[in-house]
């Protein structure tokens, strides 16, 4: 007796053709960058009332202190707080500094009776020279010693570039510039006076001979911003890729024969970019925000130390503008970092 099988039935082709499926993960991802815009422009809202409110309870008198060792009476005070509108109600104070803001004017500043938006693109590039040399090189140096440092957890060379880390992550900025002011800018005992104590330039120089200068003034100020900043990219890249050499799929591509090297290189550091990526946008925002300590501390002429200045008056609209710059570049560059995030890994935003 024989037994015959019932042939296979066809299975029906699916209702949804791939062209649809390819769309539907484009809708996906549009409504994720859909997201990410919205937050980031009730961000930079945010931004602008507080910016507004946080630095009217800053204790001082703006027109005292400009006026600060000057015979001025009664009548010239109220005239100088008519001319800057603080003998406005705050609510009027604040629609218009909305209504400016939104259309890009930043106001004038009170002690340098200039508009805020020309002193900030003034000291911009300064800023964005000096900060972004350091951040270009912390962030790779980070990157590499802690793929290192990772790899061979536990060694000695591991144990030395993280406890070097730490103490450099827990020393304050200033602090440490000022110990290399006095290490090598003045001299102390055996080491002579190398590089310039503060500013940008001499002054006396062009050409080749003006970038060797810029470049000698930054050396203390770079490396300070350097020591100070490399540890937490260093150390975020080791703990995401420590969290990594414990995965299946490394152990399948030793399997196949790849080097050690090469799972690392192709494999296991990609994995572990993604909080990394956040770190180096970060870094990449403090760029425009640049650092108020170590501009200071070195008198460099940048948005930092102007941040300083403003402050100490207070300045409130070019402490407001400087304000909205900073914190505007933060929100840009994390807003950056949300909309790669799908394109190095397929699961974020589904």
């Amino acid at each position: 007796m024989t037994t015959t099988t019932a042939p296979a039935k066809a299975v029906p082709p699916p209702d949804v053709p791939p062209a649809a499926g390819r769309g539907s993960g484009a809708r996906v991802y549009l409504r994720y960058v859909a997201g990410r815009l919205a937050g980031a422009a009730v961000s930079l809202l945010a931004v602008l009332v507080t910016g507004f409110f946080l630095f009217r309870i800053v204790p001082g008198d703006p027109v005292r202190a400009m006026t600060h060792g000057r015979p001025t009476s009664a009548e010239q005070l109220a005239a100088l707080r008519r001319q800057f509108g603080l003998d406005q109600p705050l609510w009027q104070q604040f629609a218009d500094y909305c209504g400016k803001a939104l259309t890009g004017d930043l106001g004038m500043s009170y002690q340098f009776h200039a508009p805020v938006g020309e002193l900030i693109a003034q000291k911009l590039p300064a800023t964005l020279l000096l900060t972004g040399t350091a951040v270009v090189i912390y962030s790779a140096l980070g990157l590499w010693l802690g793929t290192r440092s990772a790899w061979r957890h536990g060694s000695p060379g591991d144990r030395l570039t993280t406890g070097v880390a730490l103490t450099l992550w827990s020393v304050p900025s200033f602090w440490l510039g000022l110990l290399l002011i006095i290490t090598f800018a003045v001299g102390a005992g055996p080491i002579p006076g190398m590089f310039p104590t503060g500013g940008m330039e001499s002054g006396d120089a062009a050409g080749l001979a003006y970038i060797a200068d810029v470049a000698h003034h930054m050396v203390l100020p770079v490396l300070t911003l350097v020591a100070v900043g490399y540890a937490q990219t260093l150390l975020v890249m080791r703990s995401s890729l420590l969290d990594e050499m414990g995965g299946d799929y490394l152990t399948t591509a030793r399997a196949k024969g790849l080097r050690d090297a090469a799972v690392r290189r192709r494999h296991a550091v990609p994995n572990a970019l993604l909080p990394t990526v956040t770190m180096v946008f970060i870094n990449l925002g403090h760029v425009a925000a640049g650092s108020i300590l170590v501009e200071t501390v070195f008198s460099w002429p940048g948005l930092g130390g102007l941040f300083y200045q403003a402050l100490s008056v207070p300045d409130l609209p070019l402490v407001q503008g400087l304000f909205m710059v900073f914190a505007g570049a933060m929100i840009l560059m994390n807003l950056l970092a949300d909309l790669l995030y799908p394109l190095l890994d397929p699961r974020v935003g589904r």
